[in-house]
Parts: structure tokens; C-alpha cells; sequence
């Protein structure tokens, strides 16, 4: 298998690359440049994009036709992971969660209206928005088949009514993609609807405290008291929920991982000159074998998890639906990052662990990679499942 890249991806990369160490990493180093929870601030982020627009690198996740780039996930992983190399990158390039995703999904099966009211606006850059799915105990969380919201038709309208909770960017966003039952059927009992901050019959209960710095709008828990939704706002057919929920969320956690393998290799790259210069005990710290062997094991995850994220960005663009390799990479590229922050911490003593450079913040922020978009353990069932299924022939060439 040929990873290596074509000679137009990879000039893309490289302006990438090259904008992120001009724009993006300096302004890390501004305080005025953070808002209040952590995030790039409204107006440093809109000089940003402006900048990354003029460049011609935009949304490159959607078609040309909806204003995007149009390119592949071959190459979205290589580009996404010279983003996540900054913690401001992908956003500059409206290229983060959750507007990456659900712009994904729109424009695969979003109809033409539906594109040029809920989409377009998104692509632009002039709204934000939501995917709103998970749902407070007994309802879905990694198992949608659990959701209690329900979605009452009554003539072309459907009443929504509920609660949910832990939605990335519910607060800042505009533009909302919202699954509920309308059905007791267990495969064709969920159905996807869009509607707008401005509607009335739901609020934002509140903005969840967590432990880390926030994606822009936080996690919120919403509620639904009689919010309608006119029947041309329905996303694909009633009863094609999970079909929603599978197209939305599998290309999803695969630029999860191009964006987390881009952290890791920053994560390295703020230790490394530490370990050059630093002395103990008569000897540089890199001189130390055991340095050397944390250094090692590190360098050797983040090399597995591109070979795993790329291979199932290979399968994505040969139009395959490659669970086990989305399961794979997930799992093995949300564990890495963790490891890999909490080794550059380690090797740079007290100075990583302080607000002296960016480890702490990635640490808290690596904290959620094996929660979001399904837990470490359920993607391990997803696996143990094929096995099951496939024995031997689970690992093939083909």
C-alpha cells in the first residue's frame, strides 16, 4: 500500500504547514487572543479566516459546488493533520468539529434547498452549528437505538420534545442537526431534522462545566418543549435516523483523528528542544536511554495511528464503509495523543505541567479524545464483533 502523497496534495500540505507556523502558533502565544473558555477569541479567529480564505484554503471537506475544496480524505488527512499542529488551526480553515462533520454530512445527502439554507451559510464561515444526538441517562448516548426525544408529526409539521446534553457548540451555534424517535421500530425508528437557534419551543438549559478548554459554543444540555419543525426541514426519510447518525459520524471521528495526530506531533515539537538543551545529571536529557526510550515509543505511536488514519481515508475514497478501520484508528490515534501529551509533560518536569507553554492545555483537551464520538470501548466491541464475524479473514490485503 502507496501512502505517499501526489505532488499537488502535498504542495498543499506545505502551504498549510507554512501557514500555521506564520499565523496560527504565534498567536498561541497571545493572552489577549483567548476568550473566555479557552478558545480563540471572536475577533483574532475572524482576522484569521479572512487570512486562510485569501490563501484559497477553505472548507476543504465540501464540494466546489457548496464553496468548498472538494479534495478527498487522502487528502484531508495529510492537510488536517498540518492543522491540528496549532490548537487555533482547523478552525482558521473551517475545517472543526462539529461544523466539519455535519457540514460532511449535509452536503452528502442534504437536497438542493436544503443545502442553500442550512449548508451554504456554514461553508461560508457566516454561521456556526450543532449535532444533536446525545442524551442524559436512560437515553442514547453511544447507542442511538436508546434516544427518548420524540418527533410527533402532526400535518407537515413535527413536534419535538425532550432533552439532551453534552452538544458541542449548542451555545454559539445556528443551525442545528437534531435526531428524534418518530417511531417504535428499532432499526427505522429514529429520524434527523434541522431547525434554527431562532425557533421558538426549545432553550439552552446551560453550558456544561468540563475539564478541559471548550470547542467555540461549549457542551450544552438542551431542552424541547413543543419545538416545531415544517416537514421540508427533514433530513433524508422518516425512519433513516440511523443511517444519518452512521454517514455523520464514521468520516467524523476519522478527521478527529487527522486533527489529534497533528497535536501529538506539536506535543513533541515543544518537548524536543528541552530535551536537547536541558543537562541532568551530567548529560543531556536526550542522552539518557531512558529519554530516549519514551521518546521512541512515542515517535512509534503517532507513525501507527497515520498509517491507520490514512488507510481508512484510502477505503473512504474508494467509496468503501470501513468500520473496522475507523474503529481501529479511533481507539489506537485518541490513545495516542493522550500518551504522547502526557510524555512531552513528563520530559519537560514542572515547565509542562505550567501554563509556561500549551501541554496543559492539550493534556485537558486529550482527556475527551476517548469519549467522543463513541468511547474507547465500544469502538473495541465494534471490533471483537468483525472478528466474530470474519475470523481469520478480519486481516486480508485487499
Amino acid at each position: 500500500m502507496d501512502f505517499s502523497l501526489t505532488p499537488e496534495i502535498d504542495a498543499l500540505r506545505r502551504r498549510i504547514r507554512a501557514f500555521v507556523d506564520e499565523h496560527c502558533i504565534p498567536l498561541e502565544a497571545d493572552p489577549k487572543a483567548y476568550d473566555a473558555h479557552e478558545n480563540i477569541a471572536d475577533a483574532p479567529l475572524q482576522a484569521l479566516r479572512a487570512k486562510a480564505r485569501a490563501t484559497g484554503i477553505w472548507a476543504m471537506q465540501t464540494s466546489k459546488e457548496q464553496g468548498g475544496m472538494g479534495v478527498g480524505r487522502v487528502a484531508m488527512a495529510a492537510c488536517y493533520e498540518e492543522m491540528g499542529r496549532s490548537i487555533f488551526g482547523p478552525v482558521a480553515f473551517n475545517s472543526a468539529p462539529p461544523d466539519d462533520g455535519n457540514m460532511m454530512l449535509l452536503d452528502t445527502v442534504a437536497t438542493p434547498a436544503q443545502k442553500a439554507r442550512w449548508l451554504k451559510p456554514i461553508v461560508e464561515g457566516k454561521v456556526r452549528s450543532a449535532f444533536v444526538m446525545t442524551e442524559p441517562a436512560p437515553g442514547s448516548g453511544s447507542d442511538p437505538s436508546a434516544m427518548l426525544t420524540t418527533a410527533e408529526r402532526k400535518g407537515d409539521t413535527w413536534v419535538v420534545r425532550g432533552r439532551k446534553w453534552f452538544i458541542t457548540g449548542g451555545e454559539g451555534a445556528q443551525h442545528f442537526i437534531l435526531m428524534a424517535r418518530t417511531s417504535d421500530d428499532k432499526r427505522r425508528g429514529l429520524t434527523a431534522f434541522l431547525y434554527d437557534r431562532d425557533q421558538p419551543g426549545w432553550r439552552v438549559v446551560r453550558r456544561i462545566p468540563i475539564m478541559g478548554p471548550e470547542e467555540h459554543g461549549g457542551h450544552c444540555e438542551l431542552e424541547f418543549d413543543g419545538l416545531e419543525i415544517k416537514d421540508e426541514n427533514r433530513l433524508m426519510e422518516v425512519g433513516d435516523g440511523l443511517k444519518v447518525t452512521q454517514i455523520r459520524l464514521g468520516p467524523a471521528r476519522l478527521t478527529h483523528c487527522m486533527r489529534w495526530l497533528g497535536m501529538s506531533k506539536r506535543a513533541l515539537e515543544i518537548a524536543s528542544p528541552y530535551v536537547r538543551e536541558r543537562v541532568s545529571f551530567g548529560h543531556k536529557l536526550a542522552e539518557h536511554e531512558g529519554v530516549q526510550w519514551m521518546l521512541g515509543e512515542a515517535v512509534m505511536a503517532i507513525e501507527i495511528g497515520r498509517l491507520l488514519t490514512m488507510r481508512a481515508a484510502r477505503k473512504l475514497d474508494q467509496g468503501e464503509v470501513p468500520r473496522a478501520e475507523l474503529s481501529m484508528a479511533k481507539v489506537h490515534v485518541a490513545d495516542t495523543l493522550h500518551k504522547v501529551v502526557d510524555t512531552a509533560i513528563q520530559l519537560m518536569g514542572a515547565k509542562g505541567y505550567s501554563k509556561d507553554t500549551l501541554l496543559e492545555w492539550m493534556y485537558r483537551y486529550a482527556r475527551q479524545a476517548r469519549l467522543v464520538d463513541g468511547a474507547s470501548e465500544v469502538h473495541k466491541m465494534v471490533l471483537a464483533q468483525q472478528y466474530m464475524k470474519k475470523g481469520g479473514d478480519m486481516w486480508g490485503w485487499g
